[in-house]
């Protein structure tokens, strides 16, 4: 289990996320077409999971905003973007503004990616929502990095994540 903080406030997660050095666990989630995807369809690819708990909050929308500006910029990179969100918020966000640089999926239908990696949010104001983590993958789905990031309303360390893919 991580402690995290909301707003200076103590709250929960699960568990912990994946080791470095190891393979990152399989997902099934779901896309903004209500396609389902899993991590294995990104195989020979460099993933980052930008994950958090809702596009509709500020911090998350500027998660979303940052990642597709470097996105671009990243050769042999996925930006998967994960939430518990709708489909359909997720998809009418980035139709909006614009962004095209990354790919929204939903963990809604089950919420077993959050239980998996260690990021659902077990008390508090948002809990059964996923806490706000980044995980970058290499090509073979093995962890190359972990941000849980300590306070929720925080912005990830964007730098750190940039260094490991450069």
């Amino acid at each position: 289990m991580a402690s995290i903080t909301i707003k200076g406030n103590t709250i929960h997660t699960n568990g912990t996320l994946p080791e470095v050095g190891k393979n990152a666990p399989d997902f099934e989630l779901v896309n903004t077409d209500l396609s389902t995807t899993k991590l294995s369809d990104y195989k020979g690819t460099r993933v980052v999971l930008n994950v958090f708990p809702s596009i509709d909050t500020g911090t998350c929308a500027a998660s979303v905003r940052a990642f597709n500006k470097e996105a671009s910029n990243l050769s042999n990179t996925k930006v998967l973007c994960i939430s518990k969100d709708l489909p359909f918020a997720q998809d009418r966000f980035c139709g909006a503004e614009g962004l095209k640089n990354v790919i929204n999926h939903s963990d809604f239908r089950t919420g077993d990616f959050g239980k998996n990696y260690g990021l659902e949010i077990i008390d508090g104001p948002l809990q059964g929502l996923h806490s706000r983590a980044v995980i970058v993958l290499d090509e073979n789905a093995k962890v190359l990095y972990t941000e849980q990031v300590s306070e929720i309303v925080e912005e990830p360390n964007y730098s750190a994540v940039l260094d490991i893919l450069s």
